[in-house]
Parts: structure tokens; sequence; C-alpha cells
């Protein structure tokens, strides 16, 4: 991995120190290109044209995407965000009332709202796993809430937005299919930072966005699908003429691969875009940024708990997301000195993640997401910066 070539290749990284990736990362010079050339085509042939001129590129996001996670292409469904994928998934599955869904308490906060709305329309239960004392999932407790509810679907979180925590998907996954449910996994913060492989996870959906560690475009995203919910017919509520094929006046064929979990109308341009960051990271290789993307952060979390700040990141295995505050839980100064000094990061509330902040007892925290265009020099100087505050 050639850092020095790929902080060329991301103008962004020149003017400031970017710790954001956990939000919306910066793109390489190749993603916008690919990006904007197919709009120019839009331009001079007209929308249609230009995806029929670029069908070859296209096809290249299903081949890339399942490269990354591997899998097939067959099984992905390029969708506009991991919510709208994830949107997608839960409504493929029949949820009638007595019905439950066992999740964790880090799940993402949109996906604990929706498994709310779908509580309050349909009256399935939310059932939350326990927690060990180190953060970990508790897979004993998760057997037995198996065992005693017969979920409908399990739905877990691989990194929440919230925390460093990687959680045990691959040990969840294991349970899933001995007892064959449905299981989801919000793969959004966790694909591009870290090795992601279905085939390990056993999954039957894992959802992801384009604009976070991907370093692609806003807009993009995908959902892989798995054989068995292909093959048992599983489907989104609301299909379009891509998804099926309308047979006779009350009745569709389904198409057999995942891309039935798609709409006829994408950002063409944009798919191109993320297409070109999901190849920038198969070419450099996921082992790689993930090594790296470890030394960054575990030096942040070291320097920072010696300044004697408050790390928030609890687990046994923790990523590229790191959250903190003063030993005080106050963020006001933190925010400021790095706002002075150009370093991007993120403030999180306590409302984006209710269980969790609740029980580590703060209000705020203030994440930094480096990632594998940052330097550790980089690090080395955000660490000053903050340290100074608390000498």
């Amino acid at each position: 991995m050639n850092l020095e070539v790929i902080r060329q290749e991301t103008p962004g990284c020149s003017d400031k120190i970017f710790l954001n990736s956990a939000g919306a990362s910066l793109m390489p010079k190749s993603v916008v290109e690919a990006t904007v050339k197919f709009l120019y085509e839009e331009q001079e042939f007209g929308g249609y044209t230009a995806a029929t001129r670029n069908s070859g590129l296209i096809n290249q996001f299903y081949e890339e995407t399942a490269k990354l996670i591997n899998t097939k292409p067959s099984n992905i469904a390029f969708v506009n965000s991991s919510t709208d994928g994830y949107a997608k998934a839960l409504s493929s599955i029949s949820f009638k009332e007595g019905d439950s869904i066992i999740t964790t308490n880090d799940d993402y906060i949109s996906n604990q709202i929706a498994f709310i709305s779908l509580q309050k329309r349909y009256k399935i239960e939310i059932i939350r796993v326990a927690n060990l004392p180190d953060n970990e999932l508790d897979l004993e407790d998760f057997e037995n809430l198996i065992r005693k509810h017969h979920p409908k679907l399990i739905a877990v979180t691989h990194t929440p937005t919230n925390s460093g925590l990687i959680q045990n998907i691959e040990g969840v996954g294991k349970l899933c299919k001995q007892y064959d449910i449905l299981y989801l996994v919000d793969a959004c913060q966790s694909v591009g930072q870290i090795v992601v492989d279905v085939e390990k996870i056993n999954c039957d959906f894992l959802t992801a966005t384009g604009r976070k560690f991907m370093r692609g475009p806003r807009g993009t995203g995908f959902l892989y699908v798995s054989d068995k919910v292909l093959n048992q017919k599983i489907y989104p509520l609301f299909l379009d003429s891509i998804g099926a094929q309308w047979t006779s006046f009350d009745d569709f064929q389904l198409i057999d691969t995942a891309k039935r979990f798609e709409l006829f109308e994408r950002p063409y341009s944009a798919l191109l875009g993320f297409t070109e960051a999901l190849r920038y990271a198969n070419s450099i290789g996921m082992e790689k940024i993930e090594h790296y993307n470890r030394t960054l952060a575990d030096t942040l979390r070291i320097n920072l708990q010696n300044s004697d700040f408050r790390v928030l990141d609890k687990g046994n295995r923790l990523s590229s997301i790191i959250t903190f505050c003063q030993a005080d839980g106050n963020v006001e100064k933190i925010h400021k000195i790095l706002t002075e000094n150009n370093v991007f990061f993120k403030e999180n509330k306590k409302c984006d993640a209710l269980i969790d902040f609740t029980s580590k007892n703060v209000d705020h925290a203030i994440r930094l997401s480096p990632h594998y265009f940052n330097t550790m020099e980089e690090i080395e100087k955000v660490s000053q910066l903050l340290a100074d505050i608390n000498h």
C-alpha cells in the first residue's frame, strides 16, 4: 500500500486533517472522474443511451462488490444507501402480530426506529440481547432467546456508528444457521475499513453504503441477498419492472437474482463512481487496509487515554471509530480545538445512540474515524492538540 500515491490521489486530504470517514469520506480523484464522465455522456446522449453505452461498466459494479465481500454478482443489488437496502430487506419479510425480532443494544438508530415502526404497525415484539461485562454480545443469552421466542428475524449492526465496537456477527450467524432464522446484518460502518466475508458471516441480507469507508459518492450502496432468500422467492414489498416480469393481468414472475430488490431508476453516474471506489479498495486489498487502519486507531486511542480523556469504546475488537469525551463528560473544549485546527470530525449526541449513551452516562461524544489515507503524523498531531486541553 503506497500511502504517498494514495494521498496524491485524494486531493481532499492536502489542506486538512480529515477524520470523518465514518460520516462521509474523501473520494479518490478516479471516483469523481468516473462520476463526472458519465454525467457528460448523459448531457451528450441522454440517460438511456448513456446507460446502454456503459452497460459493461455498470455490470462491473456487481463484480467488484461480489469480490469485496466474497460472493457472486447475482447476490448483489444496487441501493441508494444502507438504510434503503435495509428497508427493502425488512419489507420482504411477512411480519404478523406476535412475531419477534431479536436485535442488540448497539444497533444503528435508523434500524431501531424501523423496528419500532414495525412494532407499532404489526404488533411485533422487539427483543434486545444482553451484553457481557466486556460489552461483547452474550451468545448464550442469544441462543436462549431464540429458543424462547422463535424470532422471525435476527438483526445485528456489525460496527455501530456511535462507538468503535465490532460486534461478533459470525457467532450470531452460526446460531441463525443452526436454528434456520433469517439474519440481517448492517455493515454500513465496516465495509471498506475491515474485511467483510458473507460466507463466514452466514447472513441472509447485508447492507452497506458508498459514502463512508468505501469512499464513494453519496446516494450509493449495496444489498447482499443470500441464495437461500432468492431460492425461497422472498422479495421486497414494492417491486418494479427491473425486479419482476409482468406475466398476466394479475401476476408477475420474479427475476432470479438480487436485482429483484432494485428499482429501475438509479443514479448511474453515482453508480459508476461507486464502482470505481470498489475497484480502488479491491486493488489495494482489504487485508492491507484493515491492518493499517487498526494501527492508526489503536495509536489514537492509546494517546487519548494517556491524556486523560474518557474513551468510550468498549469491546474485545475495536474499529476505526474512536469515541471519547473529557473526563467530566463535556466535549466543548475538544470541539473548539479541533475546529480551530481544521480537523474534520463528528459529534454524536445521546439521541443518536439512546441505549448505549444512557448506559455510559454521557450526552455527547466526539467521533474520530481515521482511514487508510491518513498518516501517523496526522494522528500524533491531533493527539498533541488534544493533550494540550488537559495539561
